[in-house]
């Protein structure tokens, strides 16, 4: 293909990094010019991600190129402004940053940030030039509730959800070592979630004059990929009419599927998709959605966005095949 879409990537060591390299590596439309590591400049791609040995020969780089169309911030959260106000990143390039440094409204002197949620915002991403890329829990938990909050259905939220070893990074800490991990399982930032925020003003954008309190108990869990949530609230809906809700919302959007059978997670690792399962129990109804937290919550959700960002068909690159055995 012609005219291929130049992509540079900053923190290409980590989790996020090697994953949005394994997806664009293979992406019919996009072109990897750089990927900056200070710390492995020099040394093949390979070296960090030896699943690569035979795909590339590319290394990783100390500078930038300023010869590329999209730039991928894959840093931690707040380096991503430390970044952008050390470097000058011409006006032309667009920025995709996967931390959590401009999912609220942030923004730079020159730059205005959207966030990248597309089943949200997609219109917006299209005419947009900086996308903050959502949280893995974040975009979890709204593809479960967001067609509840535009309908006005949201008021107490009790959610629950439990996140693979994956999800703390590539750093060594005491949770995630294999002897802590295995047959074990642990709550944290019980109610006080990061991702919180993002989650409450996306409702917000959809219903205005909705007060929503949710309540959210992160699990680590004893796997390496996914995020598995549940989410209970009080409604008195019919379930033929929540499903309704679900379908009419999810419709047009490729990479989100209903079902009404039970939901598992290996359905959805290593692939963009989410999948939804509502239930209903007398007048409660607990809402189900699975995702990969790499993939759809993270790398794979940045690429549908530069997909959107360049007028690209926003499954192109992105049609993965589950991990189902």
């Amino acid at each position: 293909m012609a005219n291929k879409i130049k992509v540079g990537i900053v923190g290409g060591a980590g989790y996020t990094g090697g994953e949005l390299i394994r997806i664009l590596l293979n992406h019919p439309a996009a072109e990897i010019v750089f990927v900056r590591s200070k710390s492995n400049a020099g040394n093949y791609l390979y070296s960090v991600h030896q699943d690569l040995l035979g795909e590339t020969d590319m290394k990783f780089s100390a500078e930038m190129s300023a010869g590329i169309d999209v730039l991928f911030l894959c840093v931690g959260h707040g380096e991503a402004k430390q970044f952008l106000q050390k470097n000058e990143i011409a006006p032309s390039i667009k920025i995709i940053d996967l931390s959590q440094d401009f999912r609220l409204g942030e923004e730079t002197p020159t730059r205005k940030f959207i966030y990248g949620l597309p089943e949200l915002n997609r219109e917006k991403i299209k005419t947009a030039i900086n996308i903050a890329n959502p949280g893995c829990f974040a975009t979890a938990i709204q593809l479960g509730l967001l067609p509840l909050a535009k309908a006005g259905l949201l008021d107490d939220v009790y959610t629950t959800g439990i996140t693979g070893s994956t999800g703390a990074g590539q750093s060594l800490n005491a949770t995630s070592h294999f002897s802590w991990r295995a047959n074990n399982i642990q709550a944290y930032k019980t109610l006080s979630h990061q991702h919180l925020a993002e989650i409450g003003q996306s409702f917000m954008q959809l219903n205005p004059s909705g007060d929503v309190e949710l309540n959210f108990i992160p699990w680590r869990g004893d796997f390496t990929r996914g995020i598995f949530i549940s989410s209970q609230i009080k409604c008195e809906l019919s379930k033929e009419e929540i499903d309704k809700l679900f379908t009419d919302y999810y419709a047009a959007h490729p990479f989100v599927s209903v079902s009404t059978d039970s939901i598992f997670l290996k359905q959805v690792v290593n692939t963009n998709k989410c999948v939804i399962q509502p239930e209903k129990v007398g007048s409660k109804l607990v809402v189900h959605s699975i995702i990969d937290n790499l993939v759809k919550g993270a790398s794979g959700q940045a690429v549908q966005n530069m997909n959107l960002l360049f007028n690209l068909d926003e499954t192109t690159g992105l049609k993965l095949k589950a991990s189902y055995f």
